[in-house]
């Protein structure tokens, strides 16, 4: 059974270069067949792990509600949005990669909704591992994937506000019910502690910090991929010292 890790937090954290930096752990590490979903509408994902992501699921289901006599005959709609989804689907070295694209607009889009997310609940089961790249909120996560997640990592940065977003997160996801067995705030580009005042406030287990590492901003301002941060790098082995409690199926 898939193993799902979903990624929350609020815009200029770090959750997705986190997100990828977990793909990348657990593709070295060779724990299983991997699929990255990017569900975040600013969609990146994709490039920090220098992949090229097929047309996203977003447009599909657009194109789909706005010319439906795209279906061929005789082809029920769930087993074409099913096509669709699997052609989408960038298949890379060591990890595939899906991108949701951005929120939908007015339109047929309760139906495929629901249809897409039997869809992806079938897709997950073929993989070991599923990372979910989420947006800030969770409500684009609950209506087109699952409600449930093993291990839902929200990223902050160490700020007051940072803390207070995740604090938010985690009360949204007992609002949708999202259903998670293990929660945890990661701080990002932080070298101390956090106070443990303000840990148990936002109710979330304190997995620790991940450094501010110059390596990783070569990187961004080199637009390359994950994969070319030397495996010495401070952020990497901060992970590698955490990243147990977070792909460790128990």
């Amino acid at each position: 059974m898939a193993y799902i890790i979903a990624m929350a937090g609020k815009g200029g954290t770090g959750k997705t270069t986190v997100a990828a930096l977990i793909i990348r752990a657990i593709k070295e590490k060779k724990l299983g067949s991997l699929l990255a979903i990017d569900a975040d509408p600013n969609s990146n994902l994709g490039e920090i792990l220098g992949a090229s992501p097929g047309e996203s699921v977003g447009k599909i289901l657009d194109d789909i509600c706005a010319n439906p006599d795209k279906i061929p005959a005789g082809m029920p709609k769930d087993r074409f949005i099913e096509y669709q989804v699997q052609s989408a689907l960038y298949e890379g070295e060591g990890f595939d990669i899906l991108s949701m694209g951005k929120p939908e607009g007015p339109g047929c889009y309760c139906y495929v909704n629901n249809v897409l997310r039997g869809v992806m609940e079938k897709l997950i089961k073929d993989y070991d591992y599923i990372v979910i790249d989420n947006e800030a909120g969770l409500e684009h996560l609950s209506r087109r994937t699952s409600r449930y997640a093993d291990a839902l990592v929200v990223v902050s940065d160490p700020s007051s506000v940072g803390l207070k977003s995740a604090r938010r997160i985690n009360e949204l996801a007992k609002q949708l019910k999202f259903e998670v067995k293990k929660s945890f705030l990661l701080v990002n580009r932080f070298n101390k502690k956090i106070e443990e005042g303000k840990v148990k406030e936002i109710g979330l287990d304190y997995l620790g910090s991940l450094p501010l590492d110059p390596g990783m901003e070569e990187l961004s301002l080199n637009g390359e991929p994950i994969f070319n941060l030397r495996a010495e790098a401070p952020v990497i082995k901060a992970l590698n010292s955490l990243g147990e409690k977070i792909w460790q199926r128990n």
